[in-house]
Formats: structure tokens, C-alpha cells, sequence
């Protein structure tokens, strides 16, 4: 009868810690903190050396759970990464996370190796442990403070979240196991090993993801059945490629990229299925890390650690970004950017668990020094991102307010899904008479009544439009039912410019700071560049003191836009035009 009573205990727990976790968001949101450290902190609180004080020491617990949990989060990004997305991303995000990795925990051990007092092999693991970034949630940060990443940037930013944890666990583990068999010299075996991983991985994951496809299309599961078999195919996946010497978490996210980009039946369910698994991976893995913590340690080891932080942060991280991103062509700030997206997240603590399994005789050092990285990368990083995105001008100042979308299964059918949209005032789809070739408006809900697209007309304000139209053009539907900029447009103080004018042209005449590699771009080609989907009126590129703004699209391209000056280039600019055009100068221009 005890066993019982304990059981519930333990699951009374449990379930408290995840309401907590949950209703922490709130708080997060209300004080602008970053959402992963307050989960984190509710962990550290609720153990030991908290106010919680519960005994939480199952290294092995927490490595199966987060192996779980990381798997299904990875398969959830690559379900959402759109291929068309990563054009010109994919090479220097690949070489972020694989040199990239490698450079950071060998530039990481140069200076752990003296402030913690470890040998070279030591000190190495220590730089593979905390060289993976998790850089989804800088994508997560930025976007929750109204921006937009460009396109190349925020590609290779998920890009790279996504396959760097695979070259970090491989490296942790393999010099955990040098490490316990004492192998001087383990001369080709590094090589041949990554080799291994990243080829086992690659072939499991893509013909696992198709095998998820056909299974998904062929099998007529009842419903609701469809998200489960998912997650569990998932999690499977990640297992087998692992027992089989492969990367479990390149094969999870190459699988989910597979799904996320065919036609797959009951994508909706699964899609928000993973909306509600994910967060939960995310609080259950977070407050189970911050559980193992104990804050007299941390304590213990701050000074080095910190260190160590200062270090990666500063000089490490950038160090590596600019060495793999100098062949491709990126500016001084979208590379400044970069490196200081390198948010420390999750699996840097998760790779700290593996020492511990292992019984090595300094995993104490490295559980703590991790966690007091994340601790710091967290807090730095997490309330800094955004302002880093607009102070180097890599975001785009989107005025989308958020389209509401529902996403309605269609049994047996793939090429077409359904979806809904509630009808706004101030929407292009008002009194709209014609869609896109490739979408059919099937019917209308106006005041509660259901009506034919014949009997109802153009939309109206107040409508819900039922749209028949393929999965990978649903997202297009979206700038029909977003709300237009309602406050008039003043353009008297602005420059205007068709989308071809090139942007060279612009800084030679106007003094603008336009970084090199986009001096051969045209307005249009540079805000097609930074946006994943398609521009719209009112999106912003800040070039130093100066703002282009797009008024006009055209079939998804920039057709005209405004060039704003502040105060003093913009009387600067109106001078030089009156030179170039023969009027004498002004008596306060020659004073300048």
C-alpha cells in the first residue's frame, strides 16, 4: 500500500512541476524573459538545493528522457523547414555545424584547459560539450519581439540548430570513450567515426522519412492515431540509427524534413500535435536538467566558468563564424549576428550527462561548468537577441499582425488540403472576386448560415472562407486574409524608387552604408533575399541612417518603394541633387 502512495506522490509532483513550468511562460512573457531559462530556474528551484528540495539525482532517467525529447524536437523542426527555404543556407550552416563545432571546442579547450586545471583531452571535451548552439530559440526570441529574420540569415541560423547537435554528441561521446580506454594515438578512428555517424544518419533518416510518408498515406488509422504514430516512428528512428553507430539526431530531422515537404495525410493533426508535444519535451527536459543542479556547486565553479562563457561567447563563437561563413559572401553584421546567435541551450547540459554515466573522474567539473555556460548564454543572449537584430539590421520590421489559419483534414486525400480563414475588415480577400488559379473558394459561412461561393458572393467582413488549395501553396493564402496598413502612408519626406533600381546606384548617390555583397542587388532582389515568404507593404531594410520601405508588390516582388533619410543626410542628399543639377549652393550650405 506504500508503493501506492508513493506512486501518487510522485506523480502529484510531477504534474506540479509541469503546471509550473507551464504557467511560467506567463511570467516569461510579462518581463521579456527568455522562456527556456525560466523552466530551467523552476527546475534548480524545485530540487535539492531549492526550496523544493527534492532529492533528483538519475543521470540515466534524464539522458533517456532528453534523448526523447531532443528527438521528437528535431523531427518537429525539420517537419517545418521548407526546402525552397534553405537555398544558399545549406552549405554554410552544414559548415557551422561540423568545422564550425570543431573549431569552437578547440578554441574552447585553449582556455578551460588552464582556468579548470585539466589535461588537453579534458579540456577539449569540455569546448565539444558546450559548442552546440540552440539557435531554434533565437528564432523563437526574435520572432515573439516582432521581427523578422532575413531570409539567408534566419535559414542558416535553424539550419544549424538543427544538424550541429549531431557533430557534438558525436565528438562528446568519442572522447568520452578515448577517455576511458586510454587510447594515446586514435589516429583515423575520429575520422572514419564522424564519417560513419553522418552517413548512417543521412540514409536512415531520408528513407525513414519516406517510409513515414507511405505509411501515413496507406494505412487508414482511426483518427487521431495519426500525430501518435509519428512521434513514435520518431523516437524509433532515433533509437535504431543510434544502435546501428549512426547519428540518431541528423536521421530524426532529415525524416521530419522528408514529411514536412510531401504530400502527407493528416499533416494538421500532426502539425499541431507536435505544436503541444514539443513544449512539453521542452518544460519536462528543462526542469529535469535543473533539477540535477546544485547551486553550492555551481558556486563552487563559478569564476572558471564564467571564464570559459566570457570566452566562447567572445571570442570562440565569433572566431568560428567568421572562418566558415568567409567563402559565401555575407556582410560584416549579418556575420556579427551569427555570432552572437550562438545561444547555449538544452544540449549542451544533456551532453554533460554523458561523463557522468560514464564515471569519469572529473564529469562533476563538466556537468557544472555547462550548466553555468547555459546559465549565462541564456540570460546574455536571451535578452539581448532582439535588440542585436535591430541594431545590425538583419531583421526585417514586419507589420504582419498575425493571420489566423485552421487547417481541416481531408481523409484520403493529399494534393489538396482545406483550410479556413476568418474574414477581416481591411483584407485584400474583401470583395475579392478573384483567387489564384490554383486555389477554389468551396464555400462561405456569413451570420451563421452556410452559403455556395455563388450565393455568397465577394467576401465580406465577418466571413469564414473555406478554401480548397496544395499543401505547399497554403502559406500564399495568408496575404489575402492579413490586414493591410489602415494609417495613411506619408511619403512627402521619402524617396521613391521602382523595385529594379539597384542598390549601388543608391549608396553612390545617397551615401547609404549597403554592405558589399549586396551593391549588385536590386531593391527587390534584397528584400526577396531577407524575407521567407513573400514581401509586403511596410516591410523595412535599415541601411545605417537610411530606411527602404516597400509600398507596392506585384505576383510576390517588390514593384515600388520609398527610401527614407534622417534629418541631416536627407538635407545633405537634397544638396548634393541641387549641385548635380547646376543651382548654386545655399547660404547654409556653404556655411557647412
Amino acid at each position: 500500500m506504500g508503493s501506492v502512495v508513493v506512486s501518487n506522490i510522485v506523480l502529484l509532483v510531477v504534474a506540479a512541476l509541469v503546471v509550473v513550468g507551464t504557467l511560467s511562460s506567463l511570467l516569461a512573457a510579462r518581463f521579456g524573459a527568455p522562456i527556456l531559462l525560466v523552466f530551467l530556474v523552476v527546475g534548480v528551484a524545485a530540487g535539492e538545493g531549492g526550496p523544493g528540495g527534492i532529492h533528483f539525482d538519475d543521470y540515466w532517467a534524464t539522458y533517456m528522457v532528453g534523448s526523447a525529447a531532443l528527438a521528437v524536437i528535431l523531427f518537429d523542426g525539420g517537419l517545418r523547414m521548407r526546402v525552397a527555404s534553405m537555398r544558399g543556407a545549406i552549405l554554410p550552416a552544414v559548415g557551422l555545424s561540423t568545422v564550425g563545432v570543431a573549431f569552437t571546442a578547440a578554441l574552447v579547450a585553449l582556455v578551460a584547459a588552464p582556468l579548470l586545471g585539466l589535461g588537453w583531452m579534458e579540456a577539449l571535451l569540455v569546448g565539444a560539450i558546450v559548442a552546440s548552439t540552440d539557435a531554434a530559440a533565437v528564432l523563437f526570441l526574435v520572432r515573439a519581439q516582432g521581427l523578422h529574420l532575413g531570409r539567408r540569415v534566419g535559414s542558416v541560423i535553424e539550419i544549424e540548430s538543427a544538424t550541429n547537435d549531431p557533430a557534438a554528441v558525436f565528438l562528446t561521446v568519442l572522447l568520452v570513450e578515448l577517455l576511458t580506454s586510454h587510447l594515446a594515438d586514435p589516429g583515423l578512428m575520429v575520422v572514419f567515426g564522424a564519417l560513419r555517424e553522418m552517413v548512417v544518419g543521412a540514409v536512415l533518416g531520408v528513407a525513414g522519412g519516406y517510409a513515414l510518408v507511405a505509411l501515413l498515406n496507406r494505412v487508414d488509422l482511426p483518427g487521431g492515431l495519426h500525430p501518435v504514430m509519428v512521434v513514435g516512428v520518431a523516437v524509433l528512428l532515433f533509437a535504431l540509427t543510434s544502435l546501428l553507430h549512426g547519428s540518431g539526431f541528423l536521421a530524426v530531422y532529415l525524416a521530419g524534413l522528408v514529411v514536412g515537404n510531401r504530400p502527407v495525410r493528416a499533416i494538421a493533426s500532426i502539425t499541431s500535435f507536435l505544436d503541444t508535444i514539443t513544449w512539453l519535451c521542452q518544460i519536462v527536459m528543462f526542469v529535469m536538467l535543473g533539477m540535477l543542479v546544485s547551486p553550492e556547486k555551481i558556486l563552487q565553479y563559478a569564476l572558471p566558468a564564467l571564464g570559459v562563457a566570457a570566452f566562447l561567447i567572445l571570442v570562440g563563437r565569433p572566431a568560428a563564424v567568421f572562418a566558415c561563413l568567409a567563402p559565401f559572401h555575407f556582410s560584416l553584421k549579418e556575420k556579427l549576428f551569427v555570432s552572437w546567435a550562438g545561444l547555449r541551450g538544452a544540449v549542451s547540459i544533456f551532453l554533460a550527462t554523458i561523463p557522468m554515466l560514464a564515471h569519469l573522474p572529473m564529469a562533476e567539473v563538466y556537468f557544472n561548468v555547462a550548466f553555468a555556460v547555459v546559465l549565462v548564454s541564456l540570460i546574455l543572449h536571451g535578452w539581448t537577441m532582439a535588440y542585436a537584430a535591430r541594431r545590425l539590421d538583419v531583421a526585417l520590421s514586419d507589420p504582419d499582425p498575425g493571420v489566423r489559419r485552421f487547417e481541416i483534414d481531408l481523409p484520403g486525400q493529399t494534393d489538396m488540403e482545406l483550410v479556413a480563414y476568418p474574414v477581416m475588415a481591411a483584407t485584400p480577400a474583401v470583395g475579392q472576386a478573384q483567387l489564384p488559379p490554383w486555389a477554389r473558394l468551396v464555400m462561405v459561412v456569413r451570420a451563421n448560415e452556410t452559403l455556395t461561393p455563388e450565393a455568397a458572393g465577394p467576401l465580406k467582413a465577418g466571413d469564414y472562407g473555406y478554401l480548397l488549395a496544395p499543401p505547399k501553396r497554403v502559406h500564399q493564402l495568408d496575404r489575402m486574409f492579413r490586414p493591410e496598413e489602415t494609417t495613411p502612408l506619408d511619403d512627402s519626406a521619402a524617396f521613391p524608387f521602382v523595385g529594379e533600381v539597384r542598390l549601388g546606384d543608391l549608396a553612390s548617390f545617397y551615401g547609404l552604408a549597403v554592405p558589399d555583397s549586396e551593391l549588385g542587388l536590386t531593391i527587390a532582389d534584397a528584400f526577396a533575399d531577407r524575407s521567407d515568404d513573400q514581401p509586403a507593404p511596410g516591410m523595412r531594410i535599415a541601411y545605417g541612417h537610411a530606411v527602404i520601405e516597400v509600398r507596392g508588390v506585384t505576383d510576390g516582388r517588390v514593384t515600388y518603394a520609398v527610401l527614407r533619410l534622417e534629418a541631416g543626410r536627407l538635407k545633405r542628399s537634397i544638396a548634393r541633387v541641387r549641385r548635380l543639377l547646376g543651382f548654386p549652393p545655399e547660404q547654409d550650405e556653404d556655411d557647412e
